[in-house]
């Protein structure tokens, strides 16, 4: 059965729902879809990305470079943006692409990025093959070590006074 790329995906209910081969291609083909929307006037490396979300949906997200590289947006960013605009949720698959369409490792900087928003378990789509969060950021920094520090603020507290 071949899937529109606005039909939710639909899963299992279980932890990290099943992402066959069928969902692969499906964020691999959005991942691409948002890679050609990139703007990348100064590096010419131009990424795309896209994620399965825990309700069925699917984000994406491109770079989009600045004069100030600094400030420049990665692909997950992106694609986080897209997630809390389309009404938030949890990261259950990820693949992102580079200008050729092949898979495209995430910084560290955006691994992190994407944990914050990460089923557990959350499968990435890597250069080497599949892996979770877990194994692509071990020890990742999370809201459980900001609940550890008396007084600082947590999402479910809010900012600090």
């Amino acid at each position: 059965m071949a899937l529109r790329d606005d039909e939710p995906v639909t899963t299992a209910a279980q932890d990290v729902p099943p992402v066959d081969d069928e969902v692969w291609e499906r964020l691999r083909a959005l991942a691409v879809d948002a890679m050609e929307h990139a703007y990348a006037p100064y590096s010419r490396f131009r990424v795309g990305a896209a994620a399965l979300v825990d309700d069925g949906r699917l984000v994406s997200g491109c770079n989009v470079e600045n004069a100030g590289y600094g400030v420049t947006l990665c692909a997950e960013c992106g694609l986080v943006s897209d997630l809390v605009r389309t009404g938030g949720g949890r990261l259950v698959a990820f693949a992102c692409v580079d200008g050729r369409g092949e898979a495209c490792s995430p910084c560290g900087r955006c691994r992190q990025v994407l944990s914050e928003h990460a089923a557990p378990g959350m499968l990435l789509s890597m250069p080497g093959g599949t892996m979770t969060i877990d194994e692509v950021l071990p020890g990742r920094f999370t809201d459980g070590d900001l609940a550890a520090v008396p007084g600082a603020a947590t999402a479910a507290t809010g900012p600090a006074s």
